[in-house]
């Protein structure tokens, strides 16, 4: 039955479990809702948290022309609604057949979405052409509110001055345009800078990521668990603001948007205080009551990854490999592979095999794997004890 679990002596439906979250759930039994496809590792940014670990040029191995057909009519034969094909990398933009493989995903239906690194290569141009190719939406990152952050991460000079223009010219040409922001040390002070900066770009999506460990990210760029919950706090806040904010990697912002959330004291109390001041100071009273919507989808669950070699991961910052587009079918892989299906029936261990929330959150799988190597362990970022006989309510 749709919402329904026994693990660990736990049982019940959750009482915030409602149809359409149901719904969701079963969907990601059989479909994805979305595909990401690494299409290259080339890219000419260096980034110091790249997952990709990008490199200037391609790699062999990468899946061909005729390949990549293959794998867009697999991505169609999920079925209606189909996933939404993500292109990414490296950089898609490096790859010289990017439009033919745009065009067989429009002769398949296949959505498409492009998230291209701020290079020379992305001119106003290109940006005319995926917008006419019908492209539903364009990624770019954003990583600090000003050149010195964002360049630090990005290691190139004018980064920042360039994304901005990136970002405004894209919309300019009339391109949903999603912004993503990595969440690091040097730039939690920065969110409500960058939740600004965004508003008056006119970009009204804001896809914030928490570290994961892997590829060149290191665990000395990363916050503290507790910085994670008054993060999670704040976007709540920057929601009432008019952006639309999306988290990658704490799915625990669902369990903050329905309403449980640890109350920070001492340090974190502060920090908080003064990210709300901030944010009131910069972008005024709420405008609309915070954002309770959201899609339960997470590391495998709803998402898929194919790297530029064909192999499949649960997500990019996964790399438990599941098979290899070349030989087997996404869709098998999808559909069968048992630690895909013990991650979507919420079959973890620890504190998140316990949680009433595991359903809609289930913790970051990549970031359990990344620290105890078992990716149906505890997210160890996630402060919230299901044990606790006194939950804290906002």
């Amino acid at each position: 039955m749709v919402g329904t679990y026994s693990v660990e002596g736990i049982s019940g439906r959750p009482p915030y479990l409602d149809e359409k979250l149901g719904a969701w759930l079963e969907r990601f039994k059989r479909s994805p809702l979305l595909v990401f496809w690494e299409t290259t590792k080339a890219c000419p940014l260096a980034c110091r948290h790249c997952r990709a670990m990008a490199i200037p040029n391609p790699l062999p191995g990468e899946l061909t022309t005729e390949e990549g057909f293959r794998l867009i009519e697999e991505v169609a034969s999920f079925g209606d609604p189909k996933p939404l094909l993500v292109l990414t990398g490296g950089d898609p933009l490096q790859r010289r057949d990017l439009f033919d493989l745009i065009e067989k995903a429009n002769e398949l239906s296949v959505p498409v979405a492009v998230s291209p690194a701020v290079s020379p290569h992305l001119t106003r141009e290109v940006m005319r052409r995926l917008k006419a190719s019908g492209v539903k939406m364009m990624s770019v990152s954003l990583d600090g509110a000003g050149p010195e952050t964002h360049d630090y991460m990005r290691m190139v000079n004018g980064s920042f001055e360039s994304t901005v223009k990136a970002i405004r010219e894209a919309l300019e040409e009339g391109l949903r345009v999603q912004v993503n922001t990595v969440v690091w040390r040097r730039n939690v002070l920065e969110l409500p800078r960058i939740a600004r900066l965004l508003r008056r770009l006119g970009v009204t999506v804001w896809e914030v990521f928490f570290l994961v460990v892997t590829g060149r990210a290191v665990a000395e760029l990363d916050i503290r668990p507790w910085e994670y919950e008054v993060v999670m706090r704040f976007l709540l806040e920057v929601s009432r603001r008019g952006l639309q904010v999306r988290t990658v990697e704490a799915p625990f912002f669902r369990r903050v948007k329905l309403g449980s959330w640890v109350r920070p004291v001492g340090e974190g109390e502060a920090l908080l205080d003064r990210l709300q001041a901030e944010l009131n100071e910069l972008l005024g009273p709420p405008v609309q009551e915070a954002d309770s919507a959201f899609i339960p989808t997470r590391d495998g669950n709803g998402v898929i990854f194919v790297a530029y070699n064909g192999d499949v991961y649960p997500s990019g910052f996964l790399p438990v490999r599941l098979g290899n587009v070349k030989t087997q079918s996404i869709v098998g892989i999808y559909r069968e592979h048992p630690l895909l299906l013990a991650m979507r029936e919420g079959r973890f261990k620890g504190r998140c095999g316990l949680c009433e929330y595991r359903l809609v959150c289930g913790g970051s799988r990549a970031r359990a794997f990344s620290f105890t190597g078992d990716p149906l362990e505890s997210d160890p970022s996630c402060v919230y004890d299901p044990l606790d006989e006194r939950p804290v309510r906002p």
